[in-house]
């Protein structure tokens, strides 16, 4: 007796049901304060009563419709705006879905919140309930909500893009095809295991095997990639690093063209670490400024070197500034920090410059903080490494440990399957693997996930 086959889901979509909870959520959808313009967003059943009992219509599906907007018990005007009508399933949430654009003033917002508080089965939707229903309703996987947070948060133009392929579905597209091969190769495995008594031809089996390990090296290549996309989402870190007194702080005001950080001619100034987060060239970009490194008695400098030191230890990049009138000598502390991918800053070369632009097997970057002279080559040279670490490419990144964690346990599972004899074991690790796919793009049980996914959102998302 054959098993029955297990079709795959072509839409690569989570099959869940809509959510339990049948109540009509109302918020609005642009941020709090005076505005030109303001967007209050329903979504649910009761979404349509809602525009009958402010609007004094249901409008035509997807059209503008300009209305006098009333409370529904005083008859009181409280504005004149827009209505949109989106019926399901063709909306954002994939159930009726009503947007109000009113004149952003606070007492209009205000008015119409509790307006909508007064029509039986609305309440206020809590911080990403939007987006969770949209997922409940298969409109989005969990993939393309965390790219929604991902550019809702966006700051730059690099963390944009890859907030937009994300959110376009590139990351899904790429796991869900590894997932349609390994689906393929199961129905392989399981043919072996139905009909043992006649072994699969040969031709058929080491395709399999073939099949597996070549999937095995596409996914091994996907996680070295050096945290690249878990770095753009959250930032580039650069730890600006040196001896007491070279400018330190001085190089930090320069390239934040402002005053960040105290600066003065008296060692030791700087005692924590001083963060900053900077646009460098559509990058994001966190510098921090350190204590001096030297062996101090005072207690508190002491432990501002202690930082500074554990921050060199878990930083992306080192800036190491070094003073120009006393190179080519480097004190023992700041040697001890720099390695091969340290930038290594001459400061103060507007009082003394130094013989030679290399310093050992490093590029000696000049410059002077005070004048300015050097800056825009060392901007360029953050740069070009930022875009070293940070630049995508044509393959989607992961963006989350937990992407990284489940494409390594289906890797696990992918290697146990090359090497198990039995096709029975064969088949249980590639299901295994599957099953850590679909964690990534939430086609399995990830109700562990939700929350701490959807708690990101702003309310009105």
């Amino acid at each position: 007796m054959t098993r029955p086959s297990r079709a795959p889901n072509p839409s690569g979509r989570r099959p869940s049901p809509p959510s339990s909870d049948s109540s009509t959520i109302y918020a609005p959808a642009t941020a709090a304060g005076r505005a030109g313009v303001a967007i209050i967003r329903v979504s649910g059943a009761a979404a349509g009563a809602a525009a009958r009992a402010l609007g004094g219509t249901l409008p035509t599906p997807r059209r503008a419709h300009l209305a006098d907007i009333k409370d529904p018990h005083s008859g009181e005007s409280l504005d004149r705006g827009l209505l949109l009508w989106f019926p399901a399933p063709a909306s954002v949430t994939g159930e009726d879905v009503l947007e109000l654009h009113l004149h952003g003033g606070r007492a209009v917002i205000a008015g119409v919140l509790a307006a909508l508080a007064q029509i039986p089965g609305c309440r206020p939707a809590e911080p990403g309930e939007f987006t969770r229903r949209a997922f409940d309703h298969g409109k989005l996987d969990l993939t393309e909500v965390e790219g929604l947070a991902d550019l809702v948060a966006a700051e730059t133009a690099a963390q944009r893009r890859q907030a937009l392929r994300q959110l376009g579905g590139a990351l899904s597209a790429l796991t869900e095809g590894w997932r349609a091969r390994l689906m393929r190769l199961l129905a392989h495995l399981e043919a072996d295991i139905d009909f043992s008594d006649e072994p699969l031809p040969p031709a058929l089996a080491a395709e399999a095997a073939l099949g597996l390990r070549g999937l095995a090296a596409e996914m091994r290549a996907h996680l070295a990639d050096q945290g690249r996309g878990e770095r753009l989402r959250l930032g580039l870190h650069i730890a600006i690093l040196g001896a007491p007194n070279v400018g330190k702080s001085s190089v930090l005001n320069a390239l934040a063209r402002r005053e960040a950080a105290i600066v003065s001619a008296r060692a030791g100034t700087t005692r924590d670490v001083i963060e900053l987060d900077l646009d460098l060239a559509g990058y994001p970009v966190t510098l921090a400024d350190t204590a001096g490194l030297r062996d101090v008695a005072d207690e508190i400098e002491a432990e501002g070197v202690r930082r500074a030191r554990q921050r060199a230890e878990r930083t992306d990049l080192k800036l190491i500034v070094l003073d120009a009138m006393r190179l080519p000598g480097i004190p023992s502390e700041v040697r001890a920090v720099i390695d091969a991918q340290s930038i290594l800053v001459a400061n103060k070369i507007d009082l003394a410059r130094p013989a030679s632009d290399r310093l050992g097997a490093h590029r000696l970057w000049l410059l002077s903080a005070h004048s300015g002279e050097g800056l825009a080559e060392l901007e360029q040279e953050l740069a070009r490494r930022a875009a070293a670490l940070l630049e995508i490419g044509a393959d989607p990144h992961l963006t989350r440990a937990r992407h990284r964690a489940a494409l390594e346990a289906c890797l696990a599972a992918l290697d146990r399957a090359c090497e198990a004899d039995a096709p029975e074991l064969r088949a249980e690790d590639v299901r295994l693997a599957m099953r850590a796919l679909g964690r990534i793009t939430g086609r399995v049980d990830v109700e562990d996930l939700l929350d701490l996914i959807f708690r990101e959102f702003c309310i009105g998302k």
